[in-house]
């Protein structure tokens, strides 16, 4: 008990510290190995070859992708009982917290640092908003674990290509992850569930509602591939499954790793990993992947987010003021 309550404390969070930062040094040593004899001349030729058409598409997919986070917002909203969140509000909250979260790094501390501020005109207190958090959190985790353990089990030798483990083993633990989260549905479906201690207590979802919250995940991660999918050399043909399952890998070490925007990160992941495309092509779906799925739309969500923090600011000057008229004019009186 008490090397369980040291490990949870203090000691996991210096862990934890120290793999992110591993994961950050591991990838920039990668990255500088793999791009020192990239030739950047092929490099912008494959970004002149990329396809309009395609970029577009990739485009409309991360659109998607960020639209279907307002799913993750209402789905927590809706789990712990604030439902009468407007919608534009939930699609505000959702899109500013994770882009603007995502991009400065330790997403779970920055992410609801934007959703307190933009709830709490809702009455939301601290509570709500780490139970939003955490309802969040599983989503995307039980999403991961749903696409992985499926791409596992339909097409182990895609896994195989990354880990360098056998194909059997591969596919083991693909269907051993699948049961894992049917064994959790079951558990799910008899009765009510609780989780917690002392005051704080959160009641999970019941087995349908968990199937939406998979469904929710998972329609998050194979959007985000299919993006990048999109922008990859035509030559030579590698399989959807093949970089569902290297880009899901990479986007997770990115968020273990807690650098900003998992920039570097990602990257070092997707060039070990694809390593049948040419480097200065793929590099090139990259950098352009990026504009579109993390400088857009950090710029958007800092625009908004600060004509909303302004907008307010003027308000309350506006009503500072009709105070201070009102005041006047009841001294007079």
């Amino acid at each position: 008990m008490l090397t369980q309550t040291i490990i949870s404390g203090p000691a996991r969070s210096r862990i934890s510290i120290w793999v992110s930062l591993a994961i950050v040094i591991v990838a920039a040593m990668v990255l500088y190995y793999l791009l020192r004899d990239v030739d950047f001349g092929k490099v912008v030729a494959a970004f002149e070859a990329q396809s309009i058409w395609h970029i577009l598409i990739a485009g409309s997919l991360v659109a998607a992708g960020y639209s279907n986070l307002i799913c993750y917002d209402l789905f927590a909203l809706h789990t712990i009982d604030k439902r009468n969140i407007p919608m534009r509000v939930v699609a505000f909250a959702s899109f500013t917290s994770y882009t603007i979260g995502h991009s400065l790094g330790a997403a779970t501390l920055t992410c609801g640092l934007v959703r307190f501020r933009v709830y709490s005109y809702w009455q939301l207190n601290l509570s709500d908003i780490a139970k939003i958090a955490f309802f969040t959190g599983m989503t995307y985790w039980l999403g991961n674990i749903v696409v992985l353990g499926g791409a596992a089990a339909y097409a182990p030798q895609a896994f195989s290509a990354v880990d360098h483990l056998p194909v059997s083993l591969n596919r083991l633990v693909g269907f051993a992850s699948i049961l894992a989260v049917l064994c959790y549905l079951a558990w799910l479906a008899g009765g009510r569930r609780r989780i917690g201690w002392n005051n704080w207590r959160i009641a999970l979802p019941g087995s349908r509602g968990t199937l939406l919250q998979i469904g929710i995940g998972a329609l998050d991660r194979i959007l985000a591939s299919l993006s990048i999918y999109m922008l990859l050399p035509a030559s030579p043909a590698v399989s959807f499954v093949t970089v569902l399952v290297v880009f899901v890998i990479a986007t997770l070490l990115g968020i273990v790793s807690h650098a900003p925007g998992s920039l570097g990160v990602v990257e070092a992941a997707v060039l070990v990993g694809l390593p049948q495309y040419p480097r200065e092509d793929l590099l090139a779906a990259l950098v352009t992947f990026r504009v579109l799925d993390f400088f857009l739309p950090l710029m958007l969500a800092t625009a908004m987010f600060a004509a909303r923090e302004l907008r307010l600011l003027s308000r309350r000057a506006q009503n500072r003021r009709a105070q201070n008229r009102h005041a006047d004019v009841s001294l007079c009186r």
